[in-house]
C-alpha cells in the first residue's frame, strides 16, 4: 500500500500492481503510420539555471528513441514533447536532430524533426521569419530526415493575414526536397500560437490551411492537428487532397481517430505514446489485424492517463511524460530541462502514477513504486 496526496485534499490509498501488462513485441506496423513524440533526458549534475542553455543525457536521450524504435514506432524528434521552446532552445534542438537521425539510420528507425523558427530570440519580418525555417529545413534534410514544419511563434507575430501565412509556407514547400508534415498546434499547447493561420475563428483558419495544402499536394505528406477537437478534425481530414494524410495530434480522443470510420482515418503523431509506447504499437498491430474492438480494448482505457496529463494548463504535460519515464525505469532521474520537473503538483504526479500503474505501464512496479515513496518523501508525504 502505498499513501498519495489527493486533489482534493488528504491522502489517498493505493496498491501497486505486482506484474505489469503482459504486452508482446512485435514487427512493423502496417495499417497507420504512427509516430512518438520524444522527451529529452536532462543531465541532472549540469549546474544550470531555468535561463541557461539546456543540458541534455545524450545517452539517455537516444536509449529512449531506440526503446520507441524497438517496438514499431517512428520518433518525432525536436517537437513539442522534447520541451522544444520550454527549455530546449535550437542550438539544442540541432543537436538533438543530428544526433537522433544518425541513430535512426544506425538501427533503421523512422524519424521526421521538426523545422521551426526558434533561434529568432526577439521581433522579426516575415523575410526573417523564411529565412529562419530555411536555415532549420536545410539540417533537417541534410540529416535525411523527413521535415515536420512547426507552427512559428514568430511567424504568428509577424504574420498580418492569412495571405502572409500563404506566401511563407508556399516558399518553403517550393524549397523542400521531399514531402514534409504540416503540424496545426493549438494555443492550449502554446498560448503565443493563438490565431494562426491568420485568424482566431477555426473555421476560417481551417480554409488557409486547407489553402496552403492545396495548392503544394505534392510537397504535403500529411497534416498533424493538435487542436483537441475530434469533430473538427475529421471534418479536415474528409476535405484533405487524395494522398495526404492526417496525423492526429488529439491526445484526448486518439483512439476513435486512429480507428477511424466509413470515409477514412488518422494516422498519429502523439505525445502521449512516449509512456504509452509498447501498449501503443501492441494496439495498432491489433488493429492491423482487422480487429477495430481488440483495438479499441487496448487503447481506450489510456484515454483517463492522457486526459489527466494533457489536462490545462496543457503545455505542461511534458511534466508527467518525464515522470512516468522515470518510474518506469527509463532514466534515473526526475530532472528536466529547465526545472520543468516544478511545473506540475504533488496531487498530479500522484494521480499519473496510479493510472499509469493501474494501466500495467511499470515494466517493473517495484521499481516505480520505490521511486514514488522517494518522491514523496521529498515532499513530506508519510508512508
Amino acid at each position: 500500500m502505498i499513501r498519495l496526496p489527493q486533489a482534493g485534499g488528504g491522502v489517498g490509498e493505493h496498491t501497486p500492481r505486482t506484474e505489469p501488462l503482459a504486452v508482446p513485441t512485435g514487427g512493423a506496423l502496417v495499417s497507420r503510420t504512427v509516430f512518438s513524440a520524444a522527451h529529452v533526458v536532462a543531465d541532472p549534475y549540469a549546474d544550470t539555471t531555468p535561463d541557461s542553455p539546456a543540458a541534455v543525457d545524450w545517452d539517455a536521450t537516444l536509449a529512449f528513441r531506440r526503446h520507441l524504435w524497438s517496438h514499431g514506432l517512428g520518433v518525432a524528434e525536436a517537437m513539442d514533447t522534447a520541451q522544444r521552446g520550454m527549455g530546449l532552445d535550437w542550438a539544442g534542438a540541432a543537436e538533438l536532430i543530428r544526433r537522433s537521425a544518425a541513430e535512426a539510420k544506425a538501427v533503421g528507425g523512422r524519424i521526421a524533426c521538426g523545422v521551426g523558427t526558434d533561434q529568432l530570440t526577439g521581433p522579426a519580418d516575415l523575410l526573417t521569419v523564411r529565412q529562419a525555417y530555411e536555415e532549420q529545413l536545410a539540417l533537417v534534410e541534410e540529416t535525411g530526415s523527413q521535415a515536420i514544419l512547426m507552427a512559428s511563434r514568430a511567424l504568428a507575430a509577424a504574420a498580418a493575414t492569412p495571405d502572409d501565412y500563404l506566401d511563407t509556407y508556399g516558399h518553403l514547400l517550393r524549397q523542400a526536397s521531399e514531402p514534409v508534415v504540416l503540424h496545426w498546434l493549438g494555443p492550449m499547447f502554446d498560448p503565443a500560437l493563438e490565431g494562426y493561420w491568420g485568424s482566431a475563428d477555426l473555421d476560417a483558419a481551417t480554409e488557409t490551411f486547407l489553402d496552403v495544402i492545396a495548392a503544394h499536394p505534392d510537397k504535403v505528406d500529411g497534416i498533424k492537428v493538435s487542436l483537441l477537437d475530434a469533430r473538427r478534425e475529421v471534418e479536415l481530414r474528409r476535405r484533405l487532397p487524395e494522398g495526404v494524410r492526417c496525423y492526429t495530434g488529439d491526445d484526448f480522443h486518439y483512439p476513435e481517430l486512429i480507428a477511424g470510420d466509413e470515409q477514412g482515418f488518422s494516422h498519429a503523431l502523439l505525445g502521449i505514446f512516449d509512456p504509452l509506447a509498447p501498449l501503443a504499437a501492441e494496439a495498432v498491430r491489433t488493429l492491423d489485424t482487422g480487429d477495430v474492438a481488440g483495438f479499441r480494448k487496448l487503447l481506450d482505457p489510456t484515454v483517463r492517463l492522457s486526459r489527466h496529463l494533457f489536462a490545462a494548463p496543457t503545455r505542461f504535460y511534458k511534466t508527467g511524460v518525464v515522470l512516468l519515464a522515470w518510474l518506469a525505469g527509463h532514466q534515473e532521474h526526475f530532472t528536466m530541462v529547465g526545472g520543468l520537473q516544478s511545473a506540475r503538483s504533488l496531487p498530479h504526479l500522484a494521480r499519473a502514477y496510479e493510472l499509469a500503474d493501474g494501466l500495467g505501464l511499470f515494466p517493473d512496479p517495484a521499481l516505480a513504486e520505490a521511486r514514488m515513496r522517494s518522491l514523496l518523501a521529498v515532499y513530506g508525504v508519510p508512508q
